[in-house]
């Protein structure tokens, strides 16, 4: 029987990449659908300005849109994934998690608290256990787990798998697209013919989020991973796919051969969202590329390539689908870890 879900937030940019990725699920069953209050009451096929690549479920589009709020989302929903502003979750998640209900968030607010676990599911599933704390120091009946920045989330799956090697210093040059600022995020004339050589906020979630993901959990507490990062966060004329620079220091000597060796046996998970191979490493020294390979495994893989040493040790490229892996894909991944693990 599958798992009645609900989407906050749902007419936005990752709420419509939600649908499209929950709808055909196997495991979910979408149940409700939230958005702002002058959006309550009304089908979302008309509240919503669809601008994703595929139709819209026909199932959905005549779905009834709800205020976001507790009260108004049905009891028999046992999963609601939150595409929130991170200025709305912090206000309203906590209080969807004080009624009972279990949250996969995608919003950026409160990522980095200690008693919530921040999570890619291949590099750090066991830090899910970080819920059992969350519970008891918070008294909720529900809980919430957070998936990174989609920065970040390109990036670390790479670090993980050069992980052995010890990871002393870390830099990070990333090339993001225009859609990881939402569709009204920048507009035409700031970015055709451009590149912004500053984000706002993005730096700081890339080089402490890294450490909290790359930390170790010991069952009662989360200790960062002491590895330094340094990130600079460029805005350039790609739709989808976040390309990123990545300079690494390690403890013990690290060859290109071992560091592409690391990356293509770095294994997936046993969960339907995650790709047979999580990171695809290109022996070619100009790839990955967003427009060539964003898609890859459905656009759940972490592309990488270019590797090669450096003065500043390894050097290499990577690559995401910055709205499937980095957001939407990121949420229905750990909404499936919540489900194997027993959470729901």
């Amino acid at each position: 029987m599958a798992v009645r879900v609900g989407v906050l937030g749902a007419t936005g940019a990752v709420g419509q990449r939600l649908i499209g990725l929950l709808d055909p699920h196997p495991d979910f069953e979408i149940a409700a659908l939230t958005a702002s209050d002058s959006s309550a009451g009304e089908q979302y096929r008309d509240v919503a300005k669809w601008r994703v690549d595929s139709p819209i479920p026909e199932d959905v589009a005549e779905m009834t849109v709800t205020a976001t709020d507790p009260d108004e989302v049905p009891d028999d929903v046992d999963l609601l994934f939150s595409s929130l502003p991170s200025s709305v979750g912090a206000e309203v998640e906590p209080g969807f998690c004080e009624a009972g209900y279990v949250l996969s968030s995608n919003s950026s607010n409160a990522r980095m608290a200690e008693d919530v676990p921040l999570v890619i599911p291949e590099v750090n599933a066991d830090h899910i256990d970080l819920l059992e704390v969350q519970r008891d120091e918070r008294g909720w009946d529900g809980a919430m787990v957070k998936n990174p920045n989609c920065s970040t989330i390109t990036f670390v799956p790479t670090l993980a798998a050069l992980a052995e090697y010890g990871l002393e210093t870390v830099h990070v040059a990333t090339l993001q697209a225009v859609s990881g600022a939402g569709y009204d995020g920048v507009t035409s004339m700031e970015i055709i013919d451009n590149a912004i050589p500053y984000i706002g906020g993005e730096e700081d979630k890339l080089e402490t989020e890294s450490r909290k993901l790359l930390g170790t959990f010991d069952g009662a507490e989360l200790e960062l991973n002491d590895v330094e990062v340094g990130a600079s966060c460029n805005r350039i004329p790609t739709i989808d796919g976040h390309l990123e620079n990545v300079f690494v220091e390690t403890e013990d000597e690290l060859t290109p051969v071992e560091a592409a060796d690391a990356m293509r046996e770095y294994p997936s998970i046993d969960l339907p969202s995650s790709p047979d191979q999580l990171i695809e490493v290109f022996d070619e020294p100009d790839r990955p590329q967003p427009r060539l390979d964003r898609t890859l495994g459905d656009g759940m893989a972490i592309a990488a390539g270019g590797i090669r040493e450096s003065t500043f040790g390894l050097q290499y490229n990577c690559l995401a689908h910055n709205t499937i892996r980095g957001a939407a894909g990121a949420s229905v991944l750990n909404g499936e870890l919540l489900l194997e693990k027993g959470y729901l």
